[in-house]
């Protein structure tokens, strides 16, 4: 299974990925990684793994679509791309590219499904007073985070966990089942493009 991650952060669990395939645990193969400005911390781990890197900057006043299409490009230009790993990919990918990949984009979320999705799911899990969290690896589809959901993992709320100290234990999980579910996809556990639901 080959496939290019997208990331517009410091590549926390890319880097996780990398050491799954540095130690032989995860056999796919990624083809690179396609990010959208050339100070994002991902790019010296890819550059590190000696993986190719596209950066497709968002100019000013450029439509998300357009933006879209230049991703699209960018990642066919990496080879036969059975996935998309989106890591830490901080925009919403437009309908017209979710089409163009359906079933085939793997995000991870820092909350429990359907629970907290959107881009405070850490927050708003503790302001609920929540006794659980976790993370959800899941299907990009059209909506924010309502995809099929293939793997979740939980981890407990602490009296006194703060952002800081509950955000360390969901990318623990993050970091450890990431890699593994994309194991999963390379020895067809779970089975891409995703059409129907599948919950491990």
């Amino acid at each position: 299974m080959n496939f290019v991650v997208l990331s517009s952060s410091r590549g926390t669990t890319f880097q996780a990925v990398l050491d799954r395939m540095a130690d032989g645990s995860l056999t796919a193969k990624c083809l690179g990684l396609v990010t959208d400005k050339d100070d994002r911390g991902c790019i010296e781990k890819a550059k590190n793994a000696g993986l190719p890197v596209i950066i497709v900057k968002r100019e000013h006043g450029t439509q998300r679509e357009d933006y879209n299409k230049r991703l699209d490009k960018a990642i066919r230009k990496l080879g036969k791309v059975d996935a998309i790993a989106a890591l830490g990919w901080m925009f919403i990918l437009t309908p017209w590219f979710v089409q163009k990949w359906k079933g085939r984009i793997v995000n991870v979320h820092p909350a429990l499904l359907p629970k907290h999705p959107g881009a405070h799911g850490i927050e708003e899990a503790l302001h609920a007073g929540e006794t659980e969290s976790g993370m959800t690896i899941h299907i990009i589809d059209e909506g924010v985070d309502t995809g099929t959901i293939l793997v979740q993992k939980s981890c407990t709320i602490e009296e006194d966990d703060t952002v800081e100290t509950l955000k360390n234990r969901i990318q623990a999980l993050e970091k450890e089942w990431y890699p593994k579910t994309l194991q999963m996809i390379e020895t067809s556990e779970i089975v891409l493009p995703i059409t129907t639901n599948q919950l491990h």
